[in-house]
């Protein structure tokens, strides 16, 4: 991103001569794109006194998440963008398009995310915040049911290759790269309890996936609206994943009550029997959290990133917590609780490997 496209793409917005700026760069996370911040100084009255630049990596179209890339002409970011924004959901707005010099400029929601907001909410009152998340989550659950063919949501799935995938992501990082590679017992017992979760997903009712629908990724307003960013790898998979992601989040421990009450409410909202839904969080929350704490290593030892590393431990506690909420995964519970020390709620974290 050189400064005279910088130039070239403001002057769509705010005209020529572009008028003084100020350019930030924005703390990222494990994403592959850099973030900017530009405030412009006496903009025009009816111009935004600042935006967000959105600066693209080589390898634009590539998820970061894994899985197959359909055959796309334009950015996935966007298109998802343009979907979301036709049916009335709450997304950033883009004022200009430069992929051909890697350059988005995007609405700026300030910094407040979810997560901050909770942190600065006495734990009181997090259920009105989470029922807020949760009735976006199933208002973009409800209008996103009937998709065209053509959208590049409906052409990425959750298939049985890429819930393999993920878990596999966890045996070779969450658990050998840090503790050494498992003997020919725990391997059996990795992959019957592993078969079994991909099965049962795989034949659970699918829909709109935002992929990553969790407090990082729902910014604040000022009003204390809700705006969901990051949904660039959405596609199709179990129904109760983006609620999985909130509610199994990470970066927040979620006691076992609040979240009961809010799979109770979206149950409610999206018309579905509470009792079966609990059974899909629960099986889809084993995958999830594996998953991430697979990926948190990885972020470290292969992205260079340390900054995740402390978010391990939460994503086992919740391993625990779903595979005591899930009949038949003892053994697998066992497992992890002999090579993982102090699994599931007492586990450390792991030392970085590139500090």
């Amino acid at each position: 991103m050189t400064l005279p496209n910088l130039n070239r793409v403001l002057g769509k917005v705010y005209g020529a001569p572009v008028p003084s700026t100020q350019i930030a760069k924005l703390r990222g996370d494990a994403s592959t794109r850099s973030y900017f911040r530009v405030r412009v100084e006496e903009a025009p009255a009816d111009r935004p006194e600042s935006v967000i630049v959105m600066q693209l990596p080589e390898d634009a179209f590539q998820s970061d998440e894994g899985g197959k890339q359909p055959d796309s002409q334009r950015l996935p970011f966007l298109e998802i963008a343009e979907l979301l924004k036709s049916k009335g959901l709450p997304v950033p707005s883009i004022y200009v398009e430069d992929t051909a010099n890697g350059i988005i400029l995007l609405e700026d929601l300030g910094d407040v995310t979810f997560e901050q907001q909770l942190r600065r909410t006495p734990h009181v009152r997090w259920q009105g915040l989470y029922e807020e998340a949760v009735d976006l989550l199933a208002a973009l659950h409800e209008r996103c049911v009937d998709l065209p063919t053509t959208s590049i949501v409906s052409q990425r799935r959750f298939d049985r290759e890429l819930l393999a995938w993920e878990l596999d992501h966890f045996r070779q990082w969450g658990l050998e790269a840090l503790f050494g590679p498992l003997g020919a017992t725990q391997t059996g017992t990795l992959g019957e309890a592993f078969s079994t979760i991909v099965g049962e997903i795989e034949a659970m009712p699918h829909g709109f996936v935002h992929r990553d629908y969790q407090s990082k990724n729902l910014m604040v307003g000022s009003t204390g609206a809700l705006t969901m960013i990051d949904f660039q790898d959405a596609l199709i998979g179990p129904r109760v994943y983006d609620l999985v992601a909130l509610l199994c989040d990470s970066y927040v421990s979620l006691d076992l009550e609040l979240q009961e009450s809010m799979i109770d409410r979206y149950a409610a909202l999206r018309r579905i029997d509470p009792t079966v839904l609990r059974r899909e969080f629960w099986l889809v929350a084993l995958h999830r959290k594996l998953k991430d704490a697979g990926r948190f290593i990885y972020i470290d030892r292969v992205q260079k990133n340390p900054d995740f590393l402390g978010w391990y431990p939460q994503s086992l506690a919740y391993v625990g917590r779903a595979a005591a909420q899930t009949p038949g995964f003892d053994a697998f519970a066992r497992l992890l609780r002999q090579t993982i020390p102090g699994f599931p709620d007492l586990v450390s974290k792991p030392a970085s490997a590139t500090e």
